[in-house]
């Protein structure tokens, strides 16, 4: 068997330093390369019911894996306090992930909290959530009651061997599209589906995927294959760049660039020529977009992460179990934005040419979401 890794907790992190002087939020914050904080990740579990293969392997995240205890999870108190104040500073965007966050006992309750809270210009926070959507039929109303705006689903593959053999926890995909269909009939949509596309193992899934969801509401996006953390087994050669996606759709089903929604957004768009439908590439690996990243991450247990590829969290929980004000906490978030210049993904490719750097481990994504 291959040697266990230890993912979470021998990371390095640093307690947030609190400034000698208090500082009340403007929502006008800029990080070291100017760009603005819009958008906020929150992770509300460490736990998954699939075993991905390039998120949490089975051989790693195996049935003596140690997962985070339950005391040290941030509660949904804590995690609203937390938001509240990022929105201050100009948050715009909540995404809950996990892990499944699904899994999270009572979410729907952490939904009506995030979802109560003021914004400095008096519009609606967006409030979205990411899942496998194993339980998503059964949770879909509740979520859409306590007030999230809309879901996005992963789904690697329409063939069910091949899905299986991806989740590798024999789920099928009739199961995951019963549940996007039950979001998009309750008002979470559009509901976007990622698919992350591995070479060798679902290629020959892109274009079935487009055929499927061409014409109907959901926003099909492709993923390149990331080097996030240390358990997947990342290789460049199983990368397949998203211009490759694009001509191996459009070849057939013929597609035009969109501009983006707005500043930041992480997927370029492609709209069908003859106008049914869209889709989305993410292109972290061959076409990097740190140049205006604007998002911040929060562990589940309570860190923060300037970046996907983050070697280093800054421990949040600390200064809110010691009791901090709300202005100290404000200045301690400030301080870090101001001081973030993370641009891996430029990084890797300035430097090797798309291949992954060596260095300290990266965070599992499956403990701070995608």
């Amino acid at each position: 068997m291959a040697e266990k890794i230890i993912l979470i907790n021998d990371l390095r992190s640093s307690k947030l330093r609190v400034p000698a002087v208090p500082e009340a939020p403007t929502g006008l914050l800029s990080d070291a390369l100017g760009r603005p904080l819009h958008d906020l990740r929150i992770s509300v579990t460490d736990r998954c019911n699939f075993r991905c293969v390039y998120c949490m392997p089975k051989e790693v995240f195996d049935k003596d894996y140690q997962y985070l205890p339950h005391g040290d999870l941030l509660s949904f108190e804590e995690i609203t306090r937390v938001a509240r104040l990022f929105v201050a500073h100009g948050v715009e965007k909540l995404r809950l992930t996990g892990g499944e966050p699904l899994l999270r006992k009572n979410l729907e309750r952490l939904v009506g909290m995030l979802r109560a809270l003021p914004t400095p210009s008096g519009r609606p926070l967006d409030l979205t959530l990411t899942t496998n959507g194993s339980i998503l039929a059964r949770k879909a109303q509740a979520l859409k009651d306590a007030g999230l705006d809309r879901v996005t689903v992963s789904l690697d593959a329409l063939d069910d061997g091949v899905f299986r053999s991806m989740n590798d926890v024999d789920f099928s995909v009739a199961d995951v599209l019963h549940g996007i269909d039950t979001a998009h009939a309750v008002g979470l949509g559009p509901v976007k589906v990622n698919m992350v596309v591995k070479g060798g193992t679902n290629v020959d899934q892109i274009l079935p995927m487009a055929r499927h969801f061409k014409g109907s509401p959901t926003i099909l996006r492709f993923i390149e294959f990331m080097d996030v953390g240390a358990s997947n087994g990342w290789d460049m050669r199983d990368v397949v760049p998203s211009g490759d996606v694009v001509r191996r759709i459009s070849a057939e089903l013929p597609l035009v660039p969109v501009a983006a929604n707005y500043s930041g957004e992480t997927a370029s768009r492609w709209r069908y020529l003859d106008g049914d439908g869209e889709i989305g590439v993410i292109s972290s690996v061959t076409q990097a977009f740190c140049g205006d990243c604007s998002r911040l991450r929060l562990s589940t247990e309570g860190k923060l992460y300037t970046c996907l590829f983050a070697t280093r969290g800054h421990d949040m929980r600390a200064l809110l179990r010691e009791g901090h004000d709300d202005l100290a906490l404000s200045g301690a978030i400030a301080q870090l934005w101001r001081g973030r210049a993370d641009r891996y993904s430029e990084t890797r490719s300035a430097e090797t040419g798309t291949g992954q750097l060596d260095g300290p481990r990266r965070v599992e994504m499956s403990y701070i979401g995608g």
